[in-house]
């Protein structure tokens, strides 16, 4: 099938993608009240970190039919328009994100297309929108099915986009929220699951009220060629590289593979326009599979350098900036222990560095990545943009390294 491009978007309103820091927010495990308010009350912290962009986990009602665990999954939604009432009403939302956006955010929402709770009302009102099985039911989302390995998403049931009226109804309860809210935006779920045309026609008809910048649950390519998506998830960066060096495996030479790949056409096929996400952590890292220390131990704050400072734009998922040491319960109330904020400083001065210099903008604006001469265990690369140039060495090793006349102490880094 070919997908028409949607119209142009006013690109020039989202120039401010280009060096931007983006920064997740769990509301129920961000405060002990779980709250829109508990949040809002602390923008002006997130502020003084320096991040611009506030992705916030679905905000609305959660299925109660088959739900998982006690208060359920963000991602079993009951209700497309309305606010679940553990995190507040509608007015709360409505005064985050203006809120927000007075101290200078942007706020995407997190959107769920893939699929419903049970006891959404379209599940007995519009039949139809649902994959069936061959009983003529709605059944759990399901995957590999005859493989040995069968997962079932058993809280949720998935969406059928032949439905035209699916469409046309997922793409009016998208536009509800930019016109009640003011939205800057949407990170989709699983978006590779939905067909990449209604992804083009959302896009389109969205941002006919304003312009949006839209981040895909996905690394599909074609969900950038199509102009459907903005930025989509750098998964390659944590599994081929970071991931091996926290468990003991030499990240130079795997990091330094990773750029070959990044530098080949041939293996790297998204637009000079793509944006890509670059993380050590989000709600599935941490919850799933582990928390920085589990997954990177004393490599986590080089690693998280190389998201800054590498091609792509990075996230902070929340309570990182306070060491999160914790795997937050996904489904029950399990909130963030704040303790004395003690990364704020590191990533204050990651960001504010992202933000001083054009060679580190992210897609076609930034700046190539060039190797630079370094010794073993160490990689050092240069990114320029006419006069802006930004040198990095980073020490993945537990071993002190010398580069260029600084001293690189176990897992140490500069930034010159």
């Amino acid at each position: 099938m070919t997908v028409a491009a949607p119209a142009p978007s006013d690109r020039a309103a989202l120039a401010w993608t280009r060096q931007a820091v983006i920064y997740q927010i769990n509301v129920r495990q961000y405060s002990a009240a779980g709250t829109l308010a508990a949040v809002q009350a602390d923008l002006p912290r997130l502020k003084a970190l320096g991040v611009d962009v506030l992705w916030v986990m679905p905000w609305q009602p959660i299925g109660q039919k088959e739900r998982k665990g006690t208060l359920g999954s963000y991602y079993a939604i009951r209700d497309y328009t309305a606010i679940n009432p553990e995190f507040g009403t509608l007015a709360d939302a409505k005064a985050f994100v203006a809120q927000a956006q007075k101290l200078g955010f942007k706020v995407i929402l997190d959107w769920v297309a893939n699929h419903t709770a049970w006891d959404h009302p379209w599940a007995t009102a519009h039949k139809a929108r649902y994959k069936l099985n061959a009983q003529g039911e709605v059944f759990p989302v399901t995957f590999n099915e005859g493989q040995p390995s069968v997962e079932y998403w058993t809280d949720v049931i998935g969406l059928d986009y032949r439905n035209e009226g699916l469409r046309t109804a997922m793409i009016d309860a998208m536009a509800f929220w930019v016109r009640e809210t003011g939205l800057d935006g949407f990170r989709c779920d699983v978006a590779s699951l939905v067909p990449t045309d209604f992804w083009v026609r959302a896009r389109r008809e969205l941002e006919a009220i304003k312009p949006l910048f839209m981040l895909a649950e996905s690394d599909a390519v074609d969900l950038h060629t199509s102009g459907a998506f903005d930025m989509t998830y750098s998964w390659d960066l944590p599994d081929r590289v970071f991931k091996k060096v926290g468990q003991g495996e030499r990240g130079a030479p795997l990091l330094k593979a990773w750029l070959a790949d990044q530098a080949d056409p041939a293996k790297n096929r998204y637009p000079a326009q793509a944006l890509r996400m670059r993380f050590t952590s989000n709600h599935d890292y941490n919850s799933w599979h582990g928390t920085d220390a589990e997954l990177y131990g004393p490599a986590y704050p080089a690693l998280a350098v190389l998201t800054f400072t590498l091609p792509g734009m990075p996230l902070i998922y929340n309570g990182q900036e306070s060491r999160l040491d914790k795997r937050l319960a996904f489904f029950e109330r399990d909130a963030i222990a704040w303790k004395q904020y003690e990364l704020t400083g590191f990533y204050q001065r990651l960001i504010a560095y992202k933000h001083q210099h054009p060679a580190l903008a992210a897609g076609a604006a930034g700046g190539a990545v060039t190797l630079l001469d370094a010794p073993a265990d160490v990689v050092a690369f240069e990114r320029r943009v006419a006069g802006d140039v930004v040198r990095v060495a980073v020490n993945l090793s537990a071993t002190a390294r010398t580069w260029n006349g600084h001293a690189l102490p176990a897992w140490g880094w500069v930034l010159a």
